[in-house]
C-alpha cells in the first residue's frame, strides 16, 4: 500500500482568490445573460421593482470582487509561494517542460505516466494564466462601458478595443471562454482526484495536498 504525506501547497489567499473568482464568474455570467436579454417582462421595470437596476447593480458588485480576485492572483504570481509564483507553472525549465508533454500524454490516454507535483501541471498552469489575461481584457472591456467618460478607463478602452460596440462584443465572446474554462476545470479536477489520491480538490479548502512518502 501506497503511503503518502501531507504537504502545504496553497496560501489562504490563494483560496481566497479561488473562490471569489469562481463565485463572481456565476453571478457575473447570470447577470450578465440578463442585461443582454431580459427574460422578465421589462415593462414592470420602475412601477413596483426594478429588475433590471438589480441585475446590473448585482453584476457591478460580483465585478469589482473578480476585479479583486485578479489583483489577488497578480500579488501571488510574483510573492506568492513557490507553488503560486508564475515561474513554476511556465514551460522553460526541462522538468516543466517534461510535465507538459507528460500531462498531454495522460489526458489523451496514450501514457499513464504521471508526473507527481505539489503545484499546478504545466498545461494547468498555463490555461489558468491564458484565463488571468482574458480576465484582465473582461475587466479593461467592463469598466470602459461602465465609465465611458472617465478619462483613465476611456483612454484604455479607446487604446485596447476602439469603440465601445467593439469592448462589448469582446466583453461577450470572452465571458463564453470563462464558462466552457469552468466546465473543464471542474472536470478535469473531478478526473484527477479520482486518477492520483492526491487531494487535489480538497486542497482549495485545506491548502493541503499529498505526496507519495519518500
Amino acid at each position: 500500500m501506497a503511503t503518502y504525506e501531507k504537504h502545504h501547497c496553497w496560501s489562504i489567499l490563494l483560496r481566497l482568490f479561488h473562490w471569489m473568482f469562481a463565485l463572481s464568474i456565476v453571478f457575473l455570467v447570470t447577470t450578465g445573460f440578463y442585461i443582454n436579454n431580459p427574460w422578465t417582462n421589462t415593462m414592470i421595470e420602475g412601477s413596483f421593482s426594478f429588475p433590471m437596476a438589480t441585475m446590473r447593480y448585482i453584476h457591478f458588485l460580483a465585478a469589482y470582487t473578480f476585479s479583486a480576485a485578479i489583483a489577488i492572483r497578480l500579488f501571488l504570481y510574483i510573492f506568492g509561494n513557490a507553488q503560486e509564483r508564475i515561474l513554476d507553472i511556465l514551460p522553460v525549465t526541462g522538468r516543466n517542460i517534461n510535465n507538459l508533454f507528460m500531462t498531454l500524454l495522460q489526458y489523451s490516454y496514450i501514457s499513464d505516466k504521471h508526473d507527481e507535483r505539489l503545484g499546478h501541471n504545466i498545461l494547468a498552469g498555463l490555461a489558468y494564466l491564458f484565463t488571468f489575461f482574458a480576465a484582465i481584457f473582461m475587466i479593461v472591456s467592463g469598466f470602459y462601458m461602465l465609465y465611458p467618460e472617465a478619462s483613465f478607463w476611456a483612454g484604455w478602452g479607446v487604446t485596447i478595443f476602439g469603440s465601445q460596440q467593439f469592448a462589448r462584443y469582446i466583453h461577450h465572446i470572452l465571458m463564453w471562454w470563462f464558462m466552457i474554462f469552468a466546465v473543464i476545470h471542474i472536470y478535469l479536477c473531478i478526473w484527477n482526484d479520482t486518477k492520483q489520491p492526491e487531494g487535489l480538490i480538497s486542497s482549495i479548502f485545506t491548502g493541503v495536498k499529498f505526496k507519495h512518502k519518500a
